[in-house]
């Protein structure tokens, strides 16, 4: 379902009082600007096994309305307005090019949180209901493409290191990933004969070392309940 604009292009989200009652229909810039309650999808691709459990995360890009350039969920997004949460599995074709059954999703429950601050001098108020969702791929980071226009990159670290991240028993985790070239714009690796400008190909293999106050802070308690729920799948 391609999503709902108004006559600006912006997207229209279905909005909510904090009771989760429907209040009406918003475009994306008032409901941060007003911080209007929200639904979001969230998707968690975990690899491996055991000790050598890893978990995946994208960077986000550095043209987002919020935390751009942060680290954070492997495939996300807002509902549209009208939208279902089975629809909304989509983003993880859209930024991840990885098509995969609603039904091949695991459920982790939803949750419920805000978050405030300014992206180049705009404030905002993001304030989310979450479905939350869960899924393995043991597929090679190479084999994801990267949607340029939402994604800078996509990253792997070991489940347990982030889990000892998120209690204070580690200051740092290393990662290791893909992303595209500092400074290149959205479009602008596109090879010739590319449908789209987020049809692009030209990604390097990188590595990070993180801290927590390098992913967006949807909280610590998310986090903790998030990736728990991972090492069981």
């Amino acid at each position: 379902m391609a999503a709902i604009t108004n006559a600006k292009d912006e997207e229209l989200f279905d909005i909510y009082d904090e009771a989760m009652n429907h209040l009406g229909v918003a475009a994306r810039s008032e409901v941060h600007a007003k911080g209007y309650w929200h639904q979001s999808f969230h998707c968690w691709i975990v690899s491996g096994e055991g000790a050598d459990r890893q978990v995946l995360f994208q960077r986000r890009n550095k043209l987002k309305d919020t935390f751009p350039n942060c680290y954070d969920i492997t495939a996300a997004g807002h509902l549209a307005a009208g939208e279902t949460v089975r629809q909304a599995a989509r983003e993880l074709e859209e930024e991840l090019g990885l098509a995969v059954a609603f039904e091949a999703l695991t459920p982790l429950g939803a949750a419920q949180y805000e978050n405030t601050g300014e992206v180049r001098g705009v404030p905002f108020i993001d304030r989310e209901y979450c479905h939350l969702f869960g899924v393995r791929c043991d597929q090679p980071l190479t084999s994801y493409r990267l949607q340029a226009s939402e994604v800078a990159g996509l990253y792997q670290a070991s489940l347990r290191e982030m889990l000892e991240l998120l209690a204070g028993a580690r200051e740092s985790v290393d990662a290791c990933g893909i992303a595209f070239p500092p400074g290149e714009r959205p479009g602008q690796l596109a090879p010739a004969g590319a449908e789209s400008a987020d049809d692009v190909t030209a990604l390097s293999a990188c590595s990070v070392r993180l801290g927590r106050h390098d992913f967006v802070p949807h909280g610590d308690a998310y986090y903790e309940r998030v990736l728990t729920a991972l090492a069981a799948l």
